[in-house]
């Protein structure tokens, strides 16, 4: 009986912090929430300049496709799945990133994952090498986003969408390249709202200049 009553106490815990953790992300995204007017002024989806940016030699690698996070907590691991997918590996879905990892067991990472969380996660999903880039220049910046259209690299940049879009917070996603030319570059956004967009490099770079906690946004390499 007293076993019994452990493990319906346990239980009872467990939905109770999933049930915090539906109600927290609820307030957070009534509070961050883009409207689509405000998302189709902030960046360009022209479909001429977009159709461009996919046959860039890295993103043609992602087919034409992204994967969207399944909700707003999982664009860390929601990248992951979509860089591992692009190189042909085997871990191409947001449950086989997480898997035996012991992070976002509710399925809701509860304040989303910091750069070196999800380094740690592509380390322990990867032979590949991961790096983490920040406290980079500008011109540092630009440097790694013209390396952003060799297919043996891939780059997934956390910034703080409020410096594009007005609002909203941190975010990840896979740089798809770099347009050189116009100075633009092909974000893969993993959010279904969003989709893939063009940005000005300035305006990516200081929305990646920012702070997440005591540390600079930045972004993952893996190669």
């Amino acid at each position: 009986m007293r076993l019994k009553t452990k493990v319906w106490t346990a239980a009872f815990a467990a939905a109770m912090v999933i049930v915090l953790a539906l109600g927290g992300l609820e307030v957070v995204v009534s509070r961050t929430k883009v409207s689509p007017e405000t998302i189709e002024l902030s960046v360009i989806h022209a479909d001429d300049a977009v159709e461009r940016a996919w046959k860039l030699p890295a993103a043609a690698s992602f087919g034409h496709e992204v994967s969207w996070q399944s909700n707003v907590s999982l664009c860390g691991p929601s990248s992951l799945a979509n860089v591992f997918r692009s190189f042909g590996e085997d871990v191409i879905s947001e449950r086989s990133v997480l898997a035996g990892t012991g992070l976002c067991w509710t399925g809701f990472c509860i304040m989303g994952l910091t750069l070196d969380e999800l380094a740690g996660l592509a380390r322990a999903k990867t032979r590949r090498n991961v790096t983490v880039l920040r406290d980079m220049s500008a011109e540092d910046f630009r440097e790694h986003l013209k390396r952003s259209n060799d297919p043996a690299h891939r780059y997934i940049i956390n910034f703080d969408r409020k410096m594009i879009f007005g609002a909203g917070g941190g975010h990840h996603s896979p740089i798809g390249g770099y347009l050189e030319n116009g100075d633009l570059v092909f974000v893969l956004d993993v959010n279904r709202d969003y989709r893939p967009w063009l940005v000005e490099r300035t305006r990516l770079f200081d929305a990646m200049n920012t702070r997440d906690g005591d540390k600079k946004r930045g972004m993952l390499l893996i190669e």
